[in-house]
C-alpha cells in the first residue's frame, strides 16, 4: 500500500505497546506454512521479485530523499569522492537522487531481481562512470566479482534483509563485509517488531517466529534491535548506532493514519 504523505516523529522507545486485540490475534497465530511450500518460496524468491518489478514497474517506491536526513554521513558535504554500494538497490530510488546531487561519487548497485536492475540501466541518470548496477544472489554471490574487495566507503540497506530467509542473513553481511574499507560503515533501515505491515497478516502467512509471506509470495521479517545487534555483531561490525524508529503514515483522502515502526542502525566494519 502506498501513502501520499508521511508524518515524521523519532522516538527512542525499545518497544511497542500492543493492545489486547493484537496480543490476542500474535499469540493465535501459531500454524506456520507447510514446509513443502516454504522450500517452494525460497526456491522461487527471484522469480516473485521479478514479477513484483513487472507488476509494479518503477512507480512502486517513491525516491528516498529522506535518506540525507536520517543519514549524515550522505549529506552532499561528506559524499565528495567516496564509494557506495547499495544491496537491494531495486529501480534506484536511493542512488539516483544522490548521484543526482553529488558529482564526484561512484555507486555500485546490486539487487536480487533482474527486472528492477534493467530499470536502473535505463534511468535517465545511469552512466557507467558513475554506476555501475548488477544482478547479484548476496547469499551467496561474491560480490567481489563486481565491486573491488575493501573499496566501499559506505553500504545502503534499506528495507532488503528483511527480505532474506532467517538463516541466510548472515551470509549476506558478511559479503558486504569484504568490499567495505575497515571502517566503513553500513547505514541500514528495514521493518520493525510489531510494525502495522506485520500485525495485519492474516493466519496462513507465518513462516516463522517475526518471518512472514505476502501474497505476491515475497517474504518479509520484522527486527528487533537485539537481532541486528547479534547478527552484525557476529558478522564483525561494531554497532555505532541501533534503535527504533517509530512514524505515522497517512493518507487523508481514504481515511488512512497507522503507526509504523522501523529499526535503523548504522554499523562499521572493525579495523
Amino acid at each position: 500500500m502506498i501513502f501520499e504523505n508521511e508524518v515524521y516523529g523519532f522516538s527512542t522507545k525499545d518497544d511497542q505497546i500492543l493492545s489486547e486485540v493484537e496480543l490476542k490475534k500474535l499469540a493465535c497465530d501459531r500454524n506456520l506454512v507447510s514446509n513443502y511450500k516454504q522450500i517452494q518460496l525460497e526456491i522461487n524468491a527471484q522469480k516473485n521479485w521479478d514479477l513484483f518489478y513487472k507488476r509494479n514497474s518503477t512507480k512502486f517506491f517513491k525516491d528516498r530523499h529522506w535518506t540525507t536526513r536520517e543519514f549524515d554521513e550522505i549529506t552532499s558535504e561528506k559524499l565528495n569522492d567516496k564509494k557506495l554500494l547499495e544491496v537491494g538497490c531495486g529501480c534506484g530510488n536511493a542512488i539516483f537522487p544522490l548521484i543526482e546531487e553529488n558529482k564526484n561519487i561512484f555507486v555500485y548497485a546490486c539487487d536480487f531481481s533482474s527486472r528492477a536492475i534493467e530499470y536502473v540501466k535505463a534511468h535517465k541518470l545511469y552512466e557507467l562512470s558513475r554506476c555501475l548496477a548488477f544482478q547479484s544472489d548476496v547469499t551467496k554471490d561474491n560480490l567481489c566479482s563486481f565491486v573491488p574487495e575493501a573499496s566501499i566507503d559506505i553500504a545502503l540497506m534499506i528495507f532488503v534483509l528483511s527480505a532474506v530467509h532467517p538463516d541466510k542473513m548472515k551470509e549476506v553481511l558478511q559479503n558486504v563485509h569484504r568490499v567495505l574499507k575497515p571502517g566503513g560503515i553500513v547505514l541500514f533501515r528495514d521493518y520493525g517488531l510489531y510494525d502495522h505491515a506485520m500485525l495485519r497478516f492474516g493466519p496462513g502467512h507465518k513462516l516463522d517466529d517475526r518471518f512472514y509471506v505476502r501474497q505476491d509470495g515475497t517474504r518479509a521479517y520484522y527486527f528487533s534491535t537485539d537481532k541486528l545487534f547479534e547478527l552484525f555483531t557476529s558478522c564483525g561490525y561494531e554497532v555505532v548506532e541501533n534503535t527504533y524508529i517509530h512514524r505515522r503514515t497517512i493518507n487523508k483522502k481514504e481515511g488512512i493514519d497507522v503507526p509504523r515502526i522501523f529499526v535503523q542502525g548504522k554499523f562499521t566494519k572493525l579495523s
